[in-house]
């Protein structure tokens, strides 16, 4: 609903939950992100025999039962506890009472690339091995995408809100995070829960295998000897309000959201195409009112293949005469498909609260096609004030949100 005399609300970050593998809750995360900290190892979620190379990043230190406690949490697939636990950070996060929260009209919206792919991936091979008629009733019914959103619903006990789950591959969190700026901002609900959550599985793992994409040790974005992505896992989930809810309770604001762009090319079913990219930023400037000398960084979608980083650089170089520092948190956690945006979103509210750029690590030579200063291997101190967060997907589904550090005048 639009005000009289202000226009649409402003949409403010309140609150942040991060389950990653380079740590667990905000402070967790944020220390990962100044000190660089790598999540790589090597996968333990399936067998890995007969693969030449199967590093990933996994999260190996979570107990979903510290998190998820109305729910019983082997009802929940594995992203799906990802995403519930990450919800109760960003409300405990956010300073406000759960019952309050429970009064107020909300969005729950979480991207995602697999869904629960890992559940799926069990009950596929236990058919084959032994017949359906030994699939197990829990594990089928959890093992749908609807529960990453409504398991957050039944977990904090919501009755007023909006379920979504939406499957935008890796660009679905950055839509999710849209989805809810436009909620608030219209006045649809009072508080939104979005970002994006998903689960390392075999799926997708020996899909990007075949593709030649998976690096063999180390995920090193814009690096001229990268060799590809490393699988990862977690969720990022976002607490966003009004600028009067958080006002009126006095609650501490990580970030305004400025605006968002989206556009779908269609142009290759994995390639990603250069034009299309550039057009998505130039509407998520023209969206979020700012120009591209207003960025002073930009979160990369920075995979660390060779295709990708080549032709994001490229769009960058298109849209910007002097391109901003452009970095890849990919490089510490690894590609979390649907969570992906999510988290480099969490990760750029930090940095605008907290004055930092957070590094490329496993940074050697930046590849002069790319060309772009990729802030290498430690965080640079520095004041900011607006930065991108790009976002690609396949089928070139592209999300690019605009984040500003909150200041009182418009």
């Amino acid at each position: 609903m639009y005000d009289s005399d202000h226009g649409p609300r402003r949409v403010v970050i309140t609150g942040l939950g991060a389950v990653t593998s380079i740590g667990l809750g905000v402070t967790a995360f944020l220390d990962g992100l100044r000190s660089g900290r790598s999540g790589v190892k090597p996968i333990t979620a399936f067998d890995t025999t007969g693969f030449a190379h199967a590093n990933g990043c996994e999260v190996t230190d979570f107990d979903p039962a510290d998190w998820i406690h109305r729910v019983d949490p082997a009802e929940l697939g594995r992203a799906s506890q990802f995403s519930v636990a990450a919800a109760r950070m960003a409300v405990e996060d956010a300073g406000m009472d759960l019952a309050e929260f429970r009064r107020r009209s909300a969005l729950v919206s979480v991207g995602t690339t697999d869904a629960e792919s890992r559940d799926l991936d069990a009950l596929v091979g236990v058919q084959l091995e032994d017949g359906p008629e030994q699939l197990s009733p829990v594990v089928a019914r959890r093992a749908q995408a609807g529960r990453l959103s409504s398991g957050i619903v039944r977990e904090l006990g919501l009755t007023d809100v909006e379920a979504l789950t939406i499957p935008t591959a890796c660009a679905a969190g950055n839509y999710a995070i849209g989805s809810g700026y436009d909620a608030i901002r219209e006045g649809d609900v009072d508080v939104a829960l979005c970002g994006g959550a998903d689960a390392v599985c075999r799926k997708t793992f020996t899909g990007f295998y075949r593709l030649g994409t998976i690096a063999p040790e180390v995920c090193q974005p814009f690096d001229k000897d990268r060799k590809g992505i490393l699988t990862g896992e977690g969720a990022g989930i976002l607490l966003m309000e009004s600028l009067e809810s958080a006002r009126a309770r006095g609650a501490r604001i990580y970030a305004e959201v400025l605006g968002y762009g989206l556009n779908c090319d269609a142009h290759h079913p994995v390639a990603p195409d250069q034009d299309s990219l550039a057009r998505c930023m130039e509407v998520a400037h023209r969206n979020a009112g700012v120009k591209p000398e207003d960025i002073d960084f930009i979160s990369a979608h920075g995979t660390g293949t060779r295709a990708n980083d080549v032709t994001e650089a490229g769009a960058i170089r298109q849209v910007f005469d002097a391109p901003p520092p452009t970095i890849s948190i990919k490089s510490m956690i690894g590609h979390s498909m649907g969570a992906a945006s999510a988290l480099a979103s969490a990760a750029c509210a930090l940095a605008l609260t907290e004055g930092f750029i957070p590094p490329t690590i496993n940074h050697r030579e930046t590849d002069p096609e790319c060309g772009l200063d990729c802030v290498p291997n430690e965080a640079r101190a520095t004041e900011l004030n607006v930065v991108q967060n790009n976002a690609l997907a396949f089928a070139g589904n592209n999300a690019v949100l605009i984040l500003g550090r909150y200041r009182e005048a418009a």
